[in-house]
């Protein structure tokens, strides 16, 4: 099997030094392994992701030294793939509309929303199916959710599902912590697909061997291994590194507005000092 990795932002915001060193880390992986490094844009979202993004991205990549195969994967450019993806899982009974906003959905599950939490996955529920055929007909907006428990049914249960994480495997799919994360959202539609279930479909289409991204992800194999096997698409080897934090111990983010790549680069940092500092204090050889 030759390795294959891929580094896959979203353009809707400029780098910053955690996207950075999430980059050099695959980078350098796919170096060392004599393998194919890719880029993908993740900009499926038409209502957040910016042109002008995507062109400061690749700039900063380049100013970086950081080279990809050609061409560039566009999300953006594979609605009808996604959409063909969300039908099956239709078709399978998988998934069910769900009408209620983020508020609504906290609200059942006994809390409060909160705008530092970007995950939206508890478990509401279908709708009544005479309640379902109401907002439909009132030309309501909705998402789609995985139910896990259809899921568990059509696949005979997640015990069998297994991957390779950070260096341990084969990792047993384990059911309690998927019921924790609950009915993810998959779709929406107005903008389709969303993040959990488009990646690994281009994760196969593109022949990823090793998905290396921040462990602020790594609860999400766990839907992605689900999705995996109702697709029958192949299972990546999965690596999560560690997070860039800010002075204050959070994680850097594009919301919070913290320092852009771009930003250091205007006030006279070079490329080369933050492959060094990057490199030196994490562990990740920098690029020559």
């Amino acid at each position: 099997m030759s390795f294959a990795t891929r580094f896959a932002p979203s353009p809707t915001g400029l780098l910053h030094k955690g996207h950075a060193f999430s980059a050099l880390t695959a980078w350098q992986a796919a170096r060392q392994a004599g393998g194919r490094f890719v880029l993908r844009m993740e900009d499926g979202d038409f209502t957040r992701c910016r042109p002008e993004y995507e062109a400061a991205i690749l700039d900063d990549l380049r100013w970086l030294g950081l080279s990809w195969e050609e061409p560039v994967l566009r999300q953006s450019e594979r609605r009808e793939v996604y959409d063909g993806a969300l039908e099956r899982l239709r078709d399978m009974g998988v998934l069910y509309r769900c009408f209620r906003t983020r508020a609504e959905v906290l609200a059942l599950a006994g809390g409060a929303p909160h705008e530092s939490d970007p995950r939206d996955t508890r478990r509401p529920g279908p709708h009544p199916p005479d309640e379902e055929a109401a907002l439909l007909a009132e030309g309501r907006p909705f998402a789609w959710r995985l139910s896990l428990e259809r899921a568990s049914a059509h696949l005979g249960g997640f015990s069998h599902l297994s991957w390779t994480e950070d260096g341990h495997g084969p990792r047993p799919c384990d059911p309690a912590a998927l019921k924790a994360l609950g009915d993810m959202v998959v779709g929406r539609k107005d903008i389709g697909v969303g993040y959990v279930i488009a990646s690994v479909i281009d994760d196969a289409a593109q022949g990823i061997t090793h998905v290396i991204r921040g462990e602020d992800l790594r609860e999400i194999t766990l839907i992605q291994r689900v999705l995996q096997a109702l697709l029958d698409l192949p299972a990546p080897v999965y690596s999560h590194h560690r997070l860039i934090l800010a002075p204050d111990g959070r994680r850097l983010a594009k919301r919070d507005r913290d320092e852009t790549l771009a930003a250091m680069r205007a006030r006279g940092i070079s490329a080369a000092a933050l492959r060094k500092e990057l490199g030196e204090e994490l562990g990740v050889q920098a690029p020559d």
